[in-house]
């Protein structure tokens, strides 16, 4: 089942998080979105250690259009090298995969 993907990102206000959620799924690039936050991140970055307050984004999405995705969201996001990864979804209903496949197939755009 490895043709369907769960895509994140982070971002620091729960508006930017809004704006990319709505920005991937009116694109069609995603079945939908959950934003979750704000979470603590415990991080280095720039060789600095430190934590913050951040707003993570979780994408329902077909493996298929991982790369529209993170192009979309790199285009899109206030961070020079935000994190945009996937994990695979290993199982799933078949209603809700099918729902996912259907709402994010290529002929659906606008």
């Amino acid at each position: 089942m490895a043709d369907f993907l769960q895509v994140s990102t982070a971002t620091e206000s729960r508006a930017t998080a809004v704006e990319l959620a709505r920005s991937v799924v009116t694109a069609r690039l995603a079945a939908g979105a959950q934003i979750v936050g704000p979470v603590v991140s415990v991080f280095w970055h720039q060789g600095e250690f430190g934590t913050g307050e951040e707003w993570q984004l979780l994408f329902k999405a077909r493996a298929d259009r991982y790369a529209e995705i993170e192009a979309h969201l790199l285009e899109r996001h206030p961070w020079k090298n935000p994190e945009v990864s996937a994990v695979p979804l290993v199982a799933g209903s078949s209603a809700y995969l099918r729902w996912v496949a259907e709402t994010t197939a290529p002929d659906q755009e606008h």
